[in-house]
């Protein structure tokens, strides 16, 4: 199904190097640390190359005075409004569990799907599936690599044509012809790329700091820090370490940022780690500028295919999606209109009140 896209968007058999470079310009947004560490070659465990004492200890120097949060070092809890499910997906490597999480009315034919970040997780959105349930069916999968999902044998799998496909089989799953989309920065990638397919299911759509061109700096900030496996010895020092580098995402209450960043963390044995493959990182170092620029091309041709209502939201102070970029996406794709939210990076998490009314507006107009 993907080959059979990018065949309709090139007029050739897309070549191997071409799938890997559209997931290398994914963004998640988050500031880099500048711990030294190196990611290990297994796809199942991974282990910090310094002592786990001296990480933790380093951590807690340079974040701890900034970033007070309440202490909690218990299990995080599903919310009884939600429920999670799982659906099998498929890939070169063999079958895969998909995770996601459900809101609302499970008989509601109105389905409001929510895609995250690149080392995100579907947890980001239990605010605005809170306050979406009432209208919708909210849909807020964990994408294959992260979360509750599995992880990939093979991690140059991890990128756009596999995303898509799985969403294809959760949309199947759900039974339903049409689906709304909410998508922050890969997620919104994800989001490009099913709705430029002939008879896409979906019919308007949110990109949440996105877009087809992403600046150099965010990309290099990325490979800074994605899938570094740091571990630590209490859940607080990883929420401080979380807390961090999601910094431009705005300004939230200690309560607040606990409960956004507190999914993020696992137990793995007496200690706490990320909860994302550390291999995604991979296709990164397969990055070249002639990947990059066929990916932006890929991207800006898929774009300009959507036929469905596109709100452009930009963090005023994001360094992956530029003020230009914005502009051409509105003159490039007639049916898109955009937004910039004051005093946030990339990316807004639209956890505020402002910001999820924001989505609220535009999915009821």
């Amino acid at each position: 199904m993907i080959k059979r896209l990018l065949q309709r968007l090139f007029g050739k058999k897309p070549q191997e190097s071409v799938e890997v470079s559209v997931d290398l310009k994914m963004g998640d947004g988050q500031a880099s640390t500048h711990i030294s560490t190196t990611s290990t070659s297994t796809s199942t465990t991974s282990t910090s190359t310094i002592p786990h004492a001296q990480s933790v200890q380093v951590l807690k120097e340079e974040l701890a005075p900034e970033y007070p949060i309440p202490v909690e070092e218990i299990e995080d809890c599903e919310d009884p409004q939600s429920s999670t499910h799982f659906v099998q997906c498929a890939s070169t490597s063999g079958l895969h569990q998909m995770a996601y999480h459900e809101w609302g009315d499970p008989d509601n034919p109105n389905v409001l799907i929510c895609v995250h970040g690149l080392t995100r997780r579907g947890s980001d959105f239990n605010v605005m599936a809170k306050a979406m349930c009432d209208r919708y069916r909210v849909i807020c999968p964990d994408v294959v690599g992260r979360g509750d999902s599995d992880w990939l044998p093979n991690p140059m799998l991890y990128g756009i044509p596999q995303y898509v496909a799985d969403m294809v089989t959760l949309i199947a799953r759900l039974g339903v012809q049409k689906v709304d989309w909410f998508g922050t920065s890969m997620g919104g990638l994800i989001g490009i790329f099913l709705a430029s397919q002939d008879h896409s299911p979906i019919r308007r759509m949110i990109l949440n700091d996105v877009g087809p061109k992403i600046e150099p700096t965010a990309l290099k900030r990325l490979g800074d820090y994605v899938g570094k496996p740091l571990r630590f010895e209490k859940k607080k020092d990883g929420l401080l370490y979380l807390n961090k580098i999601c910094a431009p995402f705005g300004d939230f209450t200690p309560t607040q940022w606990k409960e956004y960043n507190g999914p993020h963390l696992i137990k793995d044995g007496s200690e706490w780690v990320l909860h994302y493959d550390p291999n995604i990182s991979k296709p990164f170092a397969a990055m070249t500028s002639a990947a990059a620029i066929m990916g932006e091309m890929m991207t800006w041709k898929a774009f300009e295919a959507i036929d469905a209502d596109i709100l452009v939201v930009r963090g005023a102070e994001s360094d992956l999606l530029s003020a230009k970029t914005v502009a051409d996406m509105c003159r490039r794709n007639h049916r898109t209109r955009s937004m910039e939210i004051p005093g946030v990076g990339h990316a807004p998490a639209f956890i505020t009140p402002e910001q999820v009314s924001l989505a609220r507006e535009f999915f009821s107009s």
